[in-house]
């Protein structure tokens, strides 16, 4: 398996509250496990909202004496959104934050994907596409035929998420699996790279013959000659090969 993971501030931020995990070793009963939160801008302790959760899911994962990934994944996702809640509870200045979520695991030729917000999972294989669905206003406007996928891209509520950890008990989560094919990668990230790229220019970087760390520092790169209005963060993962490469 083939990693490579980074953050940036972007450049109109003066804090990073991207977090990332990746681990291409067991994590409890789960073979591998990779995470991408995104603080809520804006909010109360967005940076403390991310790690925080990202923290939990891991040590949950940890403990689950359960073996199915989906199973693992929701009770880790649940217990961050709890712990989340209630941290904010005991501290008066965390009130109000909270964070997106993708979370991931390959299993043999599968991947099993959760998530809560608009932080994205994308798979690349013939060709790039957008698995997650983003949990925002907007999007729920474009399902609902109220806007075109073209006037969602620089619509002024972009940013306006529909669900996140630690905004109310009892989070909403959804979950994929799919098949992997031999030369699939994986791309994983905030929604300060999915805003700032469009689908073509992602799929080019991708489609390249470049190493996972060259593709990665290119998205990077692109992300912020676009503007660079928020944070970003990228996992880039080749299921069926083997180097690692984390920043």
């Amino acid at each position: 398996m083939n990693l490579y993971s980074v953050t940036d501030v972007g450049r109109k931020r003066k804090v990073n509250q991207d977090y990332v995990y990746v681990s291409d070793q067991p994590v409890g009963n789960l073979p591998n496990l990779f995470v991408v939160a995104d603080g809520m801008g804006g909010h109360n302790a967005g940076d403390f909202a991310s790690s925080f959760a990202v923290k939990i899911v891991v040590e949950a994962v940890k403990t689950d004496a359960d073996y199915n990934p989906v199973k693992i994944i929701r009770h880790a996702i649940e217990t961050a959104n709890d712990e989340l809640i209630n941290q904010a509870e005991r501290c008066a200045s965390m009130a109000g934050m909270g964070t997106t979520i993708v979370v991931t695991t390959i299993v043999g030729n599968y991947v099993y994907v959760a998530n809560v917000g608009d932080s994205r999972l994308y798979l690349m294989d013939s060709k790039l596409r957008q698995i997650t669905k983003d949990h925002s206003l907007v999007q729920e406007m474009v399902r609902l035929g109220e806007l075109r996928e073209e006037e969602a891209r620089n619509h002024p509520d972009k940013n306006i998420i529909t669900r996140a950890l630690g905004a109310k008990r009892g989070v909403n989560i959804d979950f994929f699996d799919l098949k992997l094919e031999p030369g699939s990668q994986i791309l994983m990230c905030s929604d300060g790279l999915s805003n700032m790229l469009t689908d073509q220019e992602m799929e080019e970087i991708l489609r390249g013959s470049d190493s996972l760390q060259k593709k990665g520092e290119k998205l990077i790169e692109l992300a912020n000659e676009n503007g660079g209005r928020d944070n970003i963060a990228v996992i880039l993962i080749e299921p069926f090969t083997s180097e690692v490469k984390v920043c």
